[in-house]
């Protein structure tokens, strides 16, 4: 059956999303907070984002960047071993996750873990458990590039089986070991960005080196990409759409130490309804890729909009306020038509 010329998304949610601070906050919010209700904000900011005034001044200057748009941003604290149950309680009303970072692995990263003792973290990951306060994970280790999100998963597994009630979730999976975890524990969850179903580590360095398509984790093989496809085109209920989108200046990027991050934001729906259109995918599975599944998970009630996407050309601008999208100065497929708020 052919996709609708017109497709009508439902409340869509990012549950995993980089807004930074300052000019650039200023300068990228609302291109998130225009066709998305709400998304999961990360808190690797300098410093980063790890006490209840950091959390509330921080969503205070989101939503100042916004402005009237109607956005709801699920703020996240930056994780850390000493986080004590007192603490967790006082704290809990004005997040919907924490985030763990391994130290030095990605952008702002260094107040990392440096190891994954589980009695070390256990006070914490057991206060969090009880709480009901999901654990979201940048999940690499330091070795090899191309194996590090492989070589996590036994982590994710010592955690899952360690903290049965603890919801864990695997953000921005690139690989099919990270995948085929998710049937080994119930309490096991995943993010996929819209890059990763697109690209693979050819697009980025096969060729000429792609700046914009560099990011952490990399772009892995083929085979990595069609595990995620699989899962996220069958929507299955334990994978959400989070788009890691991570804007830098077009200097940063294009520069000998290019910065990790694809910046995805404007485009990431038109894209998405593209790709489900492409595998003829059911739009109540891409319904509930892009929010459904993320209601469920974490059990949020997002603000009411709808987002009318069209089947017509759309050339993506060369940036936006200096940050250069995911295929910039290329014609993708759809066009948002129309934005519905409340």
């Amino acid at each position: 059956m052919p996709y609708p010329t017109k497709v009508t998304l439902n409340t869509p949610l990012d549950m995993h999303l980089h807004l930074r601070d300052g000019e650039m906050l200023h300068n990228i919010a609302k291109a998130s907070a225009q066709t998305f209700s709400g998304a999961i904000v990360m808190p690797n900011l300098v410093p980063p984002v790890s006490s209840k005034e950091d959390v509330v001044a921080y969503r205070a200057r989101i939503q100042e960047a916004i402005g009237d748009t109607p956005f709801e941003p699920y703020m996240t604290l930056f994780f850390k071993p000493s986080y004590d149950r007192a603490f967790l309680e006082s704290v809990r009303d004005e997040i919907t996750a924490i985030k763990l970072y391994p130290a030095g692995i990605t952008t702002n990263s260094e107040g990392g873990v440096s190891g994954f003792d589980v009695e070390e973290l256990r006070p914490a990951l057991e206060a969090m458990s009880d709480l009901n306060i999901p654990l979201c994970v940048h999940g690499e280790t330091n070795g090899f590039v191309m194996d590090r999100e492989a070589e996590f998963v036994s982590i994710y597994e010592k955690l899952a089986d360690a903290f049965p009630k603890l919801k864990i979730i695997m953000e921005h999976i690139t690989t099919k070991e990270s995948v085929a975890a998710l049937e080994k524990f119930e309490n096991l969850y995943a993010t996929i960005t819209v890059h990763h179903l697109f690209i693979t580590l050819d697009d980025v360095a096969g060729g000429m080196l792609q700046p914009h398509l560099f990011c952490k984790p990399i772009a892995k093989r083929p085979e990595d990409r069609e595990a995620l496809l699989k899962v996220a085109l069958e929507a299955h209920p334990k994978v959400m759409f989070g788009s890691d989108s991570a804007p830098h200046p077009r200097e940063a990027k294009e520069s000998c130490g290019c910065a990790a991050g694809v910046f995805t934001a404007p485009v990431a729906l038109q894209l998405l309804t593209e790709l489900f259109e492409k595998h003829n995918a059911p739009l109540k599975n891409l319904q509930a890729f892009i929010s459904d599944n993320a209601q469920e998970i974490y059990g949020v009630t997002p603000l009411a909009k709808k987002v009318v996407l069209e089947k017509h050309p759309f050339k993506v601008p060369s940036d936006y306020n200096g940050v250069v999208s995911m295929y910039a100065n290329e014609t993708i497929a759809y066009s948002v038509k129309e934005i519905i708020d409340g």
